[in-house]
């Protein structure tokens, strides 16, 4: 009797363990940049997420891949960007303290981002983070999702969610799900954009498996073992550090090119493209055990590269940092990968709509929830034959991205992030950039979020509600230089550019593009009534309004036009409210950041629906 009690105590245990499963709101594949801001957005809105995450790091590319370097948005600390490099300052001491390397101002060790990017998810209790874990089938229910995956001790477990956030390296998931997607340079009949090919082709761009070196003294020698097929040709010219975007002539000076990623506490980033550590391999499509072993041939070019360092130029005090990562080799966990499958989404993100966002079919700029401000940058440098394209010629301002990048055209309960979304393979060159890649994780985190809280799949989900709520949390969603969080009027001065009424201006500026609103300039009558006819179609036989500077007396007049009559007084009420002197009488004029006000308190343009070109629904 004993046995059979005991064998049917094993039978219930092990059924229980089979049917046993997790639960959750969002299931987040990937705890990579994105993947992480995700589920702390999500957790932040009141939303449970789990993450599954196939190492034991959180952060991707800026932690686990080693490009602990950010790239752009230095003038931008949209939201969790900003939080997350306040804690750098607050880690390092402040911001001198991490601009060590010339290629950004924001530089840190990628171990400390790990342990801050770990700590912002331990202090929100709604994420549970599955490490070392593999997903392996994504199943769509009728209520969700399930995913089925094999736990840090390779045993097969299964999570359910009500929305899936594809936040992998490449876009596996989408792919796993037949989703249509887009995949190496495209052609111009696609795009439309002027400086992209004829023919399309699958090139992508190159990756790097970068390297953290430190510095073990003036005495030291940390040469490594000559490494197999060396020779110092492959890297002769690295030391050329001429900036191309600012057309300086060539300069060849090797300590100059380290310093390019120089960390804090005497620690390099290797990640250097020109003849340095970049290689071509395409590894986008392989399975997982054909890209481990491609990639094999990416860690003996940056050992090479490592070797050249300290053998040629004569840097043997600059040894592998062998305890900054969880590994054998030195090596991070993961390459840095600059471009993955791109899905066909419900918008597609094309060079017009960054370059002259307010003249293109598509208004996507009204629907932008993610900002950025880096160039196009691509590196093809060892693909040996890439068609040309004269990146460092397209020149470009600051700019936002609409949300319909973030959703597949045909495909409900999927949000799609990190380097995936539906952008161009010309776009891709800025968008794939660390701060805009935390910021589609912060929008994927709204949107999931949202769509669970009001039981809609995300394509439901209003743009404008997600865009009022990136803004509750500091996240630019439009790409404003002089409109910071600190900006009392933040929220409302996004808002009304999000409408279209009043434009900004964008400035292709060195490696730090820029769009100005000028809260404090003047705005003429005409500029206001050319951007109030879309919402008011009776204003397109008014042409009364001169290009004088508006005054009140200007703008009653206007708003008389659509019956919306309003007093001084109740100007006067609105400004007091928002905490901005009152206007003195009819003759006062009246700036961009005062009509954005009156604008937004009287008229609620904002609150008017758009769809995913950012025309009015």
């Amino acid at each position: 009797m004993r046995k059979i009690l005991v064998l049917f105590s094993l039978l219930v245990g092990v059924l229980a363990n089979a049917f046993s499963q997790l639960k959750t709101d969002v299931i987040i594949i990937g705890g990579g940049a994105s993947g992480t801001m995700a589920a702390i957005q999500a957790s932040r809105l009141g939303v449970k997420s789990i993450v599954l995450e196939e190492t034991t790091w959180l952060g991707g590319m800026l932690t686990s891949a080693g490009v602990a370097a950010i790239d752009g948005n230095h003038n931008m600390p949209s939201g969790l960007w900003g939080e997350f490099r306040s804690h750098l300052y607050a880690y390092y001491g402040g911001p001198k303290e991490v601009e060590t390397g010339w290629v950004s101002n924001t530089l840190f060790e990628p171990q400390v981002g790990n342990q801050i990017l770990q700590k912002m998810v331990a202090d929100e209790s709604n994420i549970k983070v599955l490490f070392e874990s593999k997903w392996k089938v994504a199943e769509k229910k009728a209520n969700g999702w399930s995913i089925s995956y094999l736990d840090a001790k390779n045993k097969l477990q299964t999570v359910e969610g009500k929305v899936l956030v594809d936040a992998t390296e490449l876009g596996d998931v989408m792919a796993s799900l037949k989703i249509p997607y887009y995949l190496g340079m495209d052609s111009k009949e696609l795009t439309k954009e002027p400086f992209a090919l004829d023919q399309a082709n699958d090139i992508v761009q190159d990756l790097t498996y970068v390297i953290t070196l430190r510095d073990f003294g003036p005495k030291a020698n940390k040469t490594i073992k000559k490494p197999k097929n060396y020779n110092k040709e492959e890297f002769a010219g690295c030391c050329d550090v001429s900036d191309p975007a600012t057309f300086n002539q060539d300069n060849n000076d090797c300590f100059k090119m380290l310093t390019y990623g120089r960390l804090p506490n005497n620690r390099f980033m290797i990640n250097w493209p020109k003849k340095g550590n970049d290689i071509y391999l395409n590894v986008v499509e392989m399975s997982p055990e054909d890209r481990v072993k491609a990639l094999e041939e990416a860690k003996q070019m940056t050992l090479r590269f490592v070797y050249y360092i300290q053998n040629e130029l004569g840097f043997k005090n600059l040894g592998i940092d062998y305890d900054q990562y969880p590994t054998k080799d030195g090596f991070p966990m993961i390459p840095y990968h600059r471009e993955s499958r791109r899905v066909v989404g419900k918008s597609l993100f094309a060079l017009q709509h960054i370059m002259t966002p307010y003249d293109t079919p598509e208004k996507y700029y009204r629907a932008g929830v993610i900002v950025g401000d880096y160039p196009i940058d691509h590196h093809h440098y060892k693909y040996g034959n890439a068609p040309e394209i004269d990146f460092v010629k397209i020149r470009v301002p600051s700019y936002n991205v609409p949300l319909g990048v973030l959703l597949p055209k045909d495909y409900d309960g999927l949000i799609v992030a990190e380097k995936s979304i539906g952008a161009t393979n010309i776009v891709n060159g800025a968008t794939r950039l660390q701060p805009v890649v935390l910021g589609i994780g912060q929008a994927s985190g709204v949107l999931a979020a949202l769509a669970v809280k009001q039981n809609k799949q995300p394509s439901e989900v209003s743009i404008r509600d997600v865009q009022s709520t990136l803004l509750d949390n500091k996240a630019y969603i439009m790409p404003y230089y002089d409109v910071p969080p600190t900006d009392p009027q933040f929220k409302t001065l996004h808002k009304i550019g999000a409408t279209g009424v009043m434009k900004a201006v964008g400035v292709p500026y060195k490696w730090a593009n820029q769009t100005w609103f000028y809260p404090e300039r003047e705005i003429s009558e005409y500029e206001l009534i050319e951007g109030l006819r879309l919402y008011y179609p009776e204003l397109n036989t008014v042409w009364t309004a001169s290009g004088k500077a508006l005054t009140v007396q200007g703008l009653q007049d206007i708003l008389k036009e659509i019956k919306q009559d309003i007093s001084l007084v109740d100007l006067n009420n609105i400004l007091s409210k928002n905490k901005l002197e009152i206007l003195k009488d009819e003759g006062s004029k009246i700036n961009r950041r005062y009509l954005s006000v009156i604008l937004d308190s009287h008229l609620r343009l904002f609150e008017k629906e758009i769809d995913h070109s950012g025309n009015l629904k």
